[in-house]
């Protein structure tokens, strides 16, 4: 079974071994080590498996970034105080551009208000896009109106880094290789490098083939509950097909990205 907690842990101190410095995002964009990982979390759901996730992490000295949406299904605040409390840095997963229909004057002053809230529990410098991938507004239009430095903010995951040398990895759609689920969570990366499970991670970096500095994503599906396990994985298998429909028939977008919101909600 992968996308474990138990799993996790075999990736961290796998990576701990291969002499990485691990670095929060902000602390990357500021002084970037030639060496470095960069732990990147989007609690779009379930901010109870990303405080286990952020205790591991913690456990083993290890310090990470955690992207928070203002829904109530990933705003937490118990859970994201407990989080900054073990040292981990937190940032906001905006979605102002797709939730206002691409009224950028409303989008920018959601976004303001939003950060605000965000910044009572943590100085935060960096902010990350959610995909809203049924939506029909990329939520990093915004950046075309304004720049990241109007708001304090000095990184955004998908515009302040040069993928030509930084190897990216993300499990969107539980894969490590679900690229064709992906509509916007995905960077031009100039590594031949492919994983299918975890473990694939863990061969490559033992053999020492992995680049000096990666940025890896994982969302809040790890879980060692086998009840919560099997049910992500029928999800997960389910809202893939679905994206893949999606893209063949357009049409049925509007109608889940309804749904999708009354789901945050």
């Amino acid at each position: 079974m992968d996308f474990t907690l138990k799993t996790y842990r075999q990736l961290l101190e796998s990576l701990s071994l291969g002499a990485y410095s691990f670095q929060p995002f902000a602390e990357f964009i500021e002084n970037p080590e030639e060496k470095a990982i960069v732990l990147r979390h989007d609690v779009d759901e379930r901010p109870q498996n990303a405080l286990k996730m952020a205790q591991l992490e913690s456990e083993l000295g290890i310090r990470a970034t955690y992207y928070f949406r203002i829904a109530k299904i990933s705003n937490n605040p118990k859970i994201i105080k407990q989080i900054v409390d073990l040292g981990h840095e937190i940032g906001y997963h905006y979605e102002d551009y797709s939730s206002c229909n691409g009224n950028i004057n409303k989008a920018i002053k959601q976004f303001k208000e939003n950060l605000a809230y965000f910044r009572t529990y943590y100085p935060v410098k960096t902010v990350c896009m959610h995909g809203s991938s049924m939506s029909d507004f990329d939520n990093r239009m915004i950046w075309k109106f304004h720049s990241l430095s109007d708001f304090g903010i000095i990184g955004e995951p998908y515009i302040s880094i040069d993928y030509s040398k930084v190897f990216y990895l993300t499990d969107t759609g539980r894969r490590w290789d679900g690229n064709k689920y992906s509509v916007r969570d995905f960077v031009n990366n100039s590594f031949q490098l492919s994983f299918h499970r975890t473990s694939d991670i863990i061969k490559v970096l033992q053999s020492k083939r992995l680049p000096d500095q990666l940025i890896i994503q994982s969302h809040t599906l790890w879980t060692d509950s086998v009840k919560e396990w099997y049910w992500l994985e029928f999800r997960e298998k389910l809202r893939n097909n679905i994206k893949i429909i999606i893209i063949k028939m357009p049409w049925i977008k509007k109608f889940a990205y309804k749904l999708i919101q009354f789901y945050s909600k």
